[in-house]
C-alpha cells in the first residue's frame, strides 16, 4: 500500500481539531468496518461483495484511512476466486489502521 494508514490532518480539517468529534468519527468508522468486513467475508454474490467494499472504502477515505480505502478498491476488482485473499487483505489493512487510530 502506498497511501498513509491514517492522515490525521485530513480528519482535522473536517473536525476543526475537536478531539471528541475525532474520537466519535473514528469509533463509528471502526464499527462500520467491522460490519462491512463481516459482510465481505460472507458475501454470496458480486453485488453484495462490491456494495460492502464500496461502503467501507468511502468510510475509510472520509476519515483519512487512505490505505484501507486502497485495499477496498483493489478488493472490489478481485475475481471471485480471489475473494478470500482479498477479504484477508482488507481485514489486515483495517487492523493496521485501527492500531494507528489508537496511537493518534
Amino acid at each position: 500500500m502506498t497511501a498513509p494508514l491514517f492522515d490525521a490532518a485530513h480528519l482535522a480539517r473536517y473536525t476543526g481539531g475537536d478531539a471528541e468529534l475525532k474520537a466519535e468519527l473514528l469509533a463509528l468508522m471502526c464499527e462500520q468496518a467491522e460490519r462491512c468486513i463481516g459482510l465481505i467475508s460472507s458475501a454470496p454474490d458480486h453485488e453484495s461483495w462490491t456494495s460492502a467494499l464500496h461502503t467501507l472504502k468511502g468510510a475509510a477515505r472520509g476519515v483519512g484511512a487512505f490505505a484501507l480505502g486502497e485495499a477496498c478498491e483493489a478488493a472490489e476488482e478481485a475475481p471471485q476466486a480471489r475473494w478470500p485473499e482479498a477479504a484477508r487483505s482488507v481485514a489486515q489493512a483495517f487492523g493496521e489502521t485501527r492500531r494507528c487510530f489508537e496511537r493518534s
